[in-house]
Order: structure tokens, then sequence, then C-alpha cells
């Protein structure tokens, strides 16, 4: 029976994502938005379970990498944070869980899964690895582009005068270039699909709100 679950566990994990964004969508949709931002902590750490149980980050150099991205994330958006550098002026929210020194312990998780996820999505062509770092890059601060509008409204994180200023995407791009070139310099395969999905739903749900 175990076996038989394991055989299945990566189109299980990538229904359940489905199936909580979805979920948080509609529930939204109906009113329902406090009670379902207030659960992103859960939301994104389901993601990060379930990452870890497909991947799963239990190789050396995939720890190192986990750990760099983790902790490199966390540095970055403490210095903007505490001193506005990098990223511009801004805070964050009640929505993003428990925080050390004003930055949430999920960003930095939030960090290594989108650097790992978009690595993989771009394992799908044949390019060269330049290019799928340029790329992986790009899909980073896409991503971000479009949780920027939804941020303040689900108390996510609050720039000042509301607006993402463009240093922001440069050092998203920047940050993001240098993780991508670092988990390409030590080979790192992921699972596709589910890194697809997984960026996929997330995507698909900030791009609803934007539009």
């Amino acid at each position: 029976m175990l076996n038989h679950i394991l055989k299945f566990k990566v189109p299980i994990a990538i229904a359940t994502v489905w199936l909580f964004h979805i979920s948080a969508l509609v529930g939204i949709q109906l009113g329902h938005m406090d009670w379902f931002i207030e659960k992103t902590p859960l939301n994104l750490g389901l993601c990060l379970l379930l990452f870890l149980l497909v991947y799963p980050i239990n190789q050396r150099n995939q720890i190192i990498a986990f750990s760099i991205f983790f902790i490199g994330g966390m540095f970055a958006e403490w210095l903007g944070v505490t001193y506005s550098l990098l990223f511009g002026t801004y805070s964050y929210g009640n929505n993003f869980g428990f925080k050390i020194d004003g930055v949430p312990l999920l960003i930095g998780c939030y960090w290594a899964l989108l650097t790992f996820a978009t690595a993989s999505i771009l394992d799908y062509t044949k390019l060269n690895v330049g290019i799928k770092v340029f790329l992986g890059a790009l899909l980073m601060v896409l991503i971000d582009f479009f949780m920027e509008h939804s941020a303040p409204t689900f108390d996510f994180w609050t720039f000042e005068g509301n607006l993402a200023p463009l240093q922001n995407y440069i050092s998203w791009f920047i940050i993001a270039l240098l993780f991508q070139g670092i988990l390409r310099s030590l080979k790192i395969k992921g699972n596709q699909p589910f890194s697809l999905h997984v960026y996929l739903a997330q995507l698909f749900f900030f791009m609803f709100f934007y539009f």
C-alpha cells in the first residue's frame, strides 16, 4: 500500500498544491479574504513540505544549496527591512508568519523553493547553462512582480508609498541570478513536474488579483 502511494506522490503533491491555491482564490472571491490570507504561512509551509517530499533535499550539495539560498534570502531581506538596502524601504505585515528581526522565516524558505523550482522548469529545455540561469532569474522576478500588487492588500509587506521601486526588481534579478548560477554550478536537478505546477499555481493566483 505504501509503495503504491509513493508511486503517485508527485501527482498527489501537484493536486494538493492546486487544491489549496484554487480554494484560497475562490474563498477570497466569496468574501473570506481575511480567513484565507491569514493561512498564507500554512499554504507556503505546505508547498515547502511537499517540495521536500518529492525532491527531496537529502544530498550534501542539495543541503548546501538550500542553506545558501535560505540564509542569503534572509540576509538580503534583513538588509532591506533594517537599512532600506537592495529593495527599497518596506516592512513585513502579519500574514507571512513568524519573524526574526522583522524578516519572516518563510521568506527565506521561499527564496530557496523558488530558486530550485524555476531552475527545474528550465530543465525542460535544451538551452545552454548561461541562458537557463538568465531565464530562471527572470521567472523569479516575474512572480515577484505580480506578488507586489497584492502584497499590501494581503498584509504580506508594504513599501513606502505603497509602490515597489525599480531597485526592488533589479535587486531581485541580481540575487536570483546569483542563486541560479550557484545551483547550476552544483549540477543539481529537481523534480520538473512538481516545480512547474507549484510555480504556475502561485503565478496564476497572483496574476488573478493583478488583473
